[in-house]
């Protein structure tokens, strides 16, 4: 069971804590105070805590604690190598054409361990869509050449953001060679061997933002969130723009699930780490809009696989309420029971339940970019 939350806010990381076997969660510490935390990693293999910071014109930073935040060292950041570029390719059908830049990181958006035989690897997806690999616990990243170069890459392009980025990074814990990352516009990318080759595995997914010719193209699909299994590596699921999916199959296959109330936009997903089929999505009004149904904030479960779903409203704001949970803002703990969820307005909740009912840490953080149970 997990007694520890982080959660990286636009004005800093704040750490909960409680007693063992106590519901009562309190701030415990704060780090880094008014700055941007954008994403934080514990790493349980040897216990150190990292967090990304955008500091806007300052650019992106990132700091390493090896005494759980008490103090920090700030390391190296992932780099595009020289003369790289963004948007220098054909635009796809429908999208926006789009002015070659100078590749240049603007975004930390994923930030993983790697399997438990990788002691020092680390993984970390970023805007503008590059892939980054530490072998040293971060002291230097080096760029993913294989999945950059791939000819595929010139088809995606920028969701919400400008340009395309690399949010989810699934390390398979029984091989740790497989790898799966969900791109935002770009699909799913899996490796069987630690990013020597990869391939799109987005089949059976469809897009409605672009022309119909082009609705089941792989390269192009929006996913907001991909997850999977610990216990079952081939379950996979995924929050797209457009739609709930499931694979069963280890991602080489999609189906779509259209009965997910009270809608099947949303950012978020969490997958129960011992039971494929039950899993977790906070479902909102799309496109403009981006707010919960009716004003009231739903989480909505699966626990037969996506074939019925429950919307989960016990503890939640029934009225006039207007957060939006984003992709990294949704976790769950070791033991599949405990959730916590953050919003875009700066509440925080927990369920010792598996979701059937919420309790309110706080409505007064700032608006939360991610929150992780330290597993």
């Amino acid at each position: 069971m997990s007694n520890q939350i982080h959660v990286s806010t636009r004005k800093g990381l704040f750490t909960f804590a409680r007693d063992q076997g106590s519901k009562n969660w309190q701030i415990s510490d704060v780090s880094f105070l008014g700055d941007p935390v954008t994403m934080s990693l514990f790493d349980s293999r040897d216990g150190t805590l990292y967090a990304g910071l955008d500091h806007g014109h300052f650019g992106v930073k990132l700091h390493r604690s090896h005494d759980a935040g008490k103090s920090w060292e700030e390391i190296a950041v992932p780099v595009y190598p020289q003369g790289e570029l963004v948007g220098q390719f054909p635009s796809p059908e429908g999208a926006p054409e789009v002015t070659p830049q100078p590749a240049s990181l603007s975004y930390i958006w994923a930030l993983e361990p790697g399997g438990a035989d990788q002691p020092e690897l680390l993984w970390a997806g970023t805007i503008p869509g590059g892939l980054f690999v530490s072998r040293n616990r971060g002291s230097d990243w080096e760029l993913v050449r294989s999945l950059w170069d791939l000819p595929e890459r010139q088809q995606w392009f920028g969701g919400g953001m400008d340009n395309p980025g690399i949010h989810s990074i699934c390390v398979n814990p029984q091989n740790s060679n497989q790898v799966s990352l969900g791109v935002s516009c770009g699909g799913v990318w899996t490796t069987p061997d630690a990013g020597e080759t990869w391939s799109c595995q987005a089949d059976g997914m469809r897009a409605d933002y672009v022309p119909p010719d082009q609705a089941n193209n792989p390269n192009i699909q929006d996913v907001h969130r991909l997850v999977q299994c610990p216990a079952d590596t081939d379950s996979l699921w995924v929050q797209h723009h457009n739609g709930v999916f499931r694979s069963t199959d280890g991602a080489k296959s999609w189906q779509e699930l259209s009965n997910v109330p009270p809608a099947v936009f949303g950012f978020t997903v969490a997958v129960h780490p011992h039971d494929p089929n039950i899993a977790w999505f906070v479902p909102g009004v799309k496109d403009e809009c981006r707010v919960p149904v009716d004003g009231k904030l739903v989480v909505a479960k699966t626990v037969d696989g996506g074939q019925s779903f429950e919307e989960l409203r016990n503890g939640l704001p029934q009225e006039h309420c207007y957060d939006i949970v984003f992709r990294h803002c949704l976790d769950v703990d070791e033991t599949g029971d405990i959730l916590a969820m953050g919003s875009s307005t700066g509440s925080l909740w927990t369920s010792e339940n598996g979701g059937d009912s919420w309790d309110c840490l706080s409505n007064h953080l700032p608006q939360i970019y991610s929150v992780r149970f330290v597993k």
